[in-house]
């Protein structure tokens, strides 16, 4: 069975993160994977693009790109500008189908839920749910 590119993706960041002895430098890590994401035009920062369940505020939008969904997201916050970073680079760049056969263990494997207030966890898996709806539309 081979590997699918979200696969890889995921273990290379949990690989990224195996490095780190303690979670404050972990943190740290998100934040700055979230300082990388992409410009988000503000006027893509509307209802429709909102996601509900986040402490903070949080757009997500996709675009088709032949098979593949590409995915744009911002938050006001760093911290979970930097979940959204984990998540897009695991699930952006893949197909629908692809999307739809990657389990989110990932998360766990990351330790990012012990660590993660109530609030930011519940947003984390909003986001992720937002992926999945996505990829169960198409």
């Amino acid at each position: 069975m081979s590997t699918s590119g979200a696969e890889l993706a995921q273990q290379e960041l949990i690989e990224d993160f195996e490095i780190f002895d303690n979670w404050m430098d972990r943190y740290q890590y998100i934040i700055d994977m979230g300082k990388q994401l992409p410009d988000f035009p503000d006027d893509w920062k509307v209802e429709e693009f909102k996601i509900q369940g986040c402490q903070s505020n949080v757009w997500m939008r996709h675009e088709e790109e032949g098979d593949k969904l590409i995915f744009k997201a911002t938050s006001d916050a760093a911290i979970v500008s930097g979940l959204i970073a984990v998540l897009l680079r695991i699930y952006s760049d893949r197909s629908a189908a692809e999307i739809r056969a990657t389990e989110p263990h990932f998360l766990a494997d990351l330790g990012l839920d012990k660590h993660l207030s109530p609030t930011r966890s519940n947003g984390l898996h909003a986001m992720l749910e937002k992926i999945y709806q996505v990829a169960h539309q198409r």
